[in-house]
């Protein structure tokens, strides 16, 4: 146990963000360089190392939370990353991503604020790089197998980093232009700079993982053509087809999903584009969804400099304590305020959206909606709740419904699909055609960084099995499904 005492005596501080009027102006990370560094040791104190570590079994990689933590107290950082390695091939992607479904798992959050246990992940993985304790890893020997991976998220890049790492030759395919999936064009760069996926990019590369961008799988290589070259295929293509909302005005210009917007944002930063095709520059913006990609529409709004922001919600605003329902240590859903809802904005909850209204031109200029609520366990609109608000830039980022179907993945493979639309796979992430694995989304629907990541290696550990008949890749932590794990 680092300190004893703790949790008695230090107080949770979390990482502090750069003013708002400042962090507006760029792209850059929102949180204040290093601020951490003078607290971290402290609130790895606060970790009790309790009997039962129930932030365990929060966290689907099974991270080994109380271990790392105790080494960031005594300042052994080395070890610290090494432990935060064992279990976690990209920390600092889930140390500044993730929702920290861990901390609400957290014993001491019963009847206290938790540990920090995100902020402690991401100072030890920034350590590890900047010690240059983050090296490649290549195999000590070649298997003869080969490997195609299909997607480049987090689950991508796990399953090919473990596969590359037991000795087989693998290949990750990516139809945009850049690797990384949705963390390259889905998450803005105030969230995380792209300079920490450059660089695990070049690890992976220097561990002999080979990668092929603007290749799509069902158009430019048909699915028989691949497993032909392959020994093994693992699927994943997250999950990628937008929740459309059909009402009346949907194809007005300015209404776009928020992955037609969120991704030519980012093609700025890279420097592709001067600017952004999409853009909320002077106009009265609405995001329709509460969550994290919602916010992330915020956010980079308030970048562009949007005349005004205002974000939808079907359901009714959370409670900021627990409920009945939501016990510890299960994730609750809770009132939060993102570093986008900072920087200004209106959010308003229980509305639903009617149809949209243009102008002569057919752009849209006003988002009709009504206020709901639920009523015998059915979502009814109340009566003359009707209002429009502006709305000359519309995102909806309602969710996702699943894998491309469009390119014809599926159909080609020859995949079966469970009663959710996802592609279906036993437990070892084995689809039903022999040699064709899926992990992430594609197979678990819309999910966490964490989960895709867990699944990535896990997906990697049954194909090394299949291809060798064993597997020296470490098991799988196999968390429940329920709620504690989201």
């Amino acid at each position: 146990m680092a300190d004893p005492k703790g949790f008695l005596t230090t107080d949770r501080e979390v990482a502090r963000t750069r003013p708002v009027a400042e962090r507006v102006r760029d792209w850059n990370e929102v949180y204040v360089p290093g601020s951490l560094l003078p607290i971290v040791t402290k609130q790895a104190s606060r970790c009790m190392d309790c009997g039962i570590p129930f932030c365990h079994n929060g966290c689907p990689l099974g991270n080994l939370i109380p271990e790392w933590n105790d080494y960031a107290y005594r300042d052994d950082w080395q070890a610290a990353g090494e432990r935060l390695h064992a279990t976690n091939n990209f920390p600092e992607f889930t140390g500044r991503l993730c929702p920290a479904p861990c901390e609400s798992a957290c014993v001491l959050g019963i009847n206290q604020q938790p540990v920090t246990i995100k902020n402690v992940e991401v100072t030890i993985i920034d350590k590890a790089w900047e010690a240059g304790d983050v090296t490649p890893q290549p195999p000590e020997r070649l298997s003869g197998k080969t490997v195609a991976v299909i997607g480049s998220g987090p689950a991508g890049l796990a399953a090919a980093q473990q596969l590359t790492r037991a000795g087989h030759t693998v290949a990750v395919y990516e139809r945009a232009d850049r690797i990384g999936g949705l963390l390259r064009y889905g998450i803005p760069e105030f969230k995380m700079e792209k300079r920490h996926i450059n660089r695990r990019i070049e690890q992976m590369r220097a561990e002999g993982t080979k990668f092929r961008t603007e290749v799509e799988i069902g158009r430019d290589i048909d699915a028989a053509g691949l497993r032909k070259r392959y020994d093994a295929v693992v699927i994943a293509a997250g999950a990628t087809t937008s929740r459309d909302l059909p009402v009346p005005g949907r194809d007005l210009k300015g209404v776009h999903f928020a992955m037609e917007y969120l991704p030519l944002a980012n093609k700025v930063q890279e420097g592709d584009l001067t600017v952004s095709p999409i853009t909320a520059e002077g106009k009265h913006v609405v995001v329709i969804g509460g969550g994290d990609t919602g916010a992330d529409c915020v956010g980079t709004a308030h970048r562009q400099g949007a005349a005004s922001v205002t974000q939808l919600e079907i359901m009714p605003r959370p409670g900021e304590q627990r409920n009945e329902g939501q016990p510890w240590p299960t994730f609750p859903m809770l009132y939060k305020v993102t570093s986008a809802h900072e920087e200004g904005g209106e959010r308003i909850y229980s509305v639903s959206t009617t149809h949209f209204e243009g102008d002569e031109d057919g752009n849209v200029q006003w988002l009709h909606l009504v206020e709901v609520e639920f009523t015998g366990g059915k979502l009814t609109q109340k009566p003359g709740t009707e209002r429009r608000i502006p709305a000359q830039l519309v995102t909806l980022a309602m969710g996702f419904t699943g894998t491309d179907r469009q390119n014809g993945l599926v159909e080609q493979f020859g995949l079966e699909l469970d009663e959710r639309g996802n592609i279906a796979r036993d437990a070892d992430y084995a689809t039903n055609v022999p040699g064709v694995f899926v992990a992430g989304d594609a197979g678990r629907g819309q999910s966490l960084i964490v989960w895709a990541i867990a699944e990535g290696r896990s997906a990697a550990r049954g194909v090394d099995r299949y291809l060798t008949g064993t597997s020296t890749l470490p098991a799988p932590v196999r968390p429940t499904d329920r709620a504690l794990s989201v």
